[in-house]
């Protein structure tokens, strides 16, 4: 009986033992299975990922820019073919033997003002030289000759033998009415980097600056646009890419940027190019005052903020601004009309001046003080200045 139990139980044994091998290895066939199918998830994800990591990389190449972005990109896309850059040199012969020895002298920058190829820069870019060179946009140089200067304004013009196709004038603005805080873009060519875009904002307007020769400059534009040696001729540019002015000086302890530039208002260079080309020197009639920027006060009319030396508006009985003893301050004259036409800022008096020549007599509209009061004024010629 006992034999016959122990054999019973051991053949339960064996047939649990082969049940549980088959499910075990059921068990496991299953496991190996889904381990596999992890492996050939994971594998096809990476490959996948590897793929997409691929087939995004000209995606990358199209990157989107911010609106902001796009308008700066256009703006100096658009300029960049009006600026050129300048390098001067003197040239001397040796006392001893006929060799001609040429030395460079600087560098600068200038933009195109015409189709006939004139070319308006800085004064002191060309100051001292006898050889200049322009290179355009497009990287072809052409020799400058010298047109004319006005060195108490620091602006020349040079004019270069170019084809039409070649020449992109810039297209001119108005500086009268600047406010702070607009927008400004400088090109120009830095330490000799040409086509070098920097940006920034009008940080003043009115500021007055000397030329080279000691002249006074008035209303000149402030703006914070990095100008560094080499930018000067360039232009500075609103946010339509217009020329609002000629970068020229800087203030800075060290020689370079420190986000103090200055630039001469588009509206005096409107005013002396034409001239440069035509005359080699400004030829115009003047009243012989400074005018105080509109920005500074909120009357219609040109307010006078200093009057010149035997001028003919000193002549005239025009008067600035005045300070007395304690301090206090009073508006100069502000002219209203000339000859019966409306004067509503400083930016009308130039434009009406080029209907007169140097001996013409005006009838001067002014208010001083809140009266209303009118005078007599012979136009001077702005070459005796």
């Amino acid at each position: 009986m006992t034999t016959k139990s122990s054999i019973i139980t051991a053949c339960v044994f064996v047939l649990g033992l082969l049940i549980g091998t088959r499910y075990l290895s059921s068990d496991l066939s299953v496991s190996t299975d889904e381990i596999q199918g992890e492996m050939s998830t994971q594998t096809a994800d990476r490959v996948s990922s590897e793929d997409q990591g691929y087939t995004a990389r000209p995606a990358d190449n199209s990157v989107s820019y911010l609106s902001d972005e796009m308008a700066t990109i256009n703006l100096f896309e658009e300029a960049a073919p009006s600026v050129v850059y300048i390098t001067t040199s003197q040239v001397t012969r040796s006392r001893f033997n006929t060799n001609i020895n040429e030395m460079p002298q600087g560098s600068g920058s200038g933009f195109i003002w015409d189709d006939q190829g004139h070319i308006v820069t800085n004064y002191h870019v060309i100051e001292g030289s006898n050889r200049v060179s322009v290179t355009l946009s497009n990287q072809l140089s052409y020799p400058a000759t010298f047109v004319g200067a006005a060195p108490n304004k620091d602006l020349a013009v040079l004019k270069i033998d170019a084809t039409y196709d070649n020449l992109t004038p810039i297209p001119i603005g108005r500086s009268y009415n600047l406010k702070v805080g607009q927008n400004t873009y400088a090109i120009g060519n830095p330490f000799g980097l040409d086509q070098t875009l920097t940006t920034g904002i009008i940080s003043a307007t009115g500021r007055e600056i000397k030329a080279q020769n000691g002249t006074p400059i008035s209303n000149v534009i402030q703006t914070d646009a990095a100008i560094n040696p080499g930018n000067s001729g360039g232009p500075l540019l609103d946010s339509a890419g217009r020329l609002i002015g000629v970068n020229t000086a800087i203030y800075s302890k060290s020689g370079s940027s420190a986000g103090i530039g200055f630039s001469i208002p588009v509206d005096e260079v409107a005013w002396v190019v034409p001239d440069l080309i035509r005359y080699g020197r400004v030829k115009r009639p003047f009243l012989g005052i400074d005018i105080v920027d509109n920005s500074k006060f909120s009357e219609s009319g040109a307010m006078i903020r200093s009057v010149g030396e035997n001028s003919p508006a000193q002549k005239a009985g025009l008067k600035g601004v005045q300070q007395d003893q304690y301090g206090r301050v009073f508006y100069g004259d502000i002219i209203t009309k000339i000859n019966g036409n409306p004067i509503k800022s400083s930016g009308d008096i130039t434009p009406l001046l080029e209907k007169f020549k140097p001996g013409d007599q005006v009838k001067i509209e002014f208010i001083r003080q809140s009266k209303a009061y009118t005078t007599d004024l012979i136009l001077g010629s702005s070459v005796d200045q």
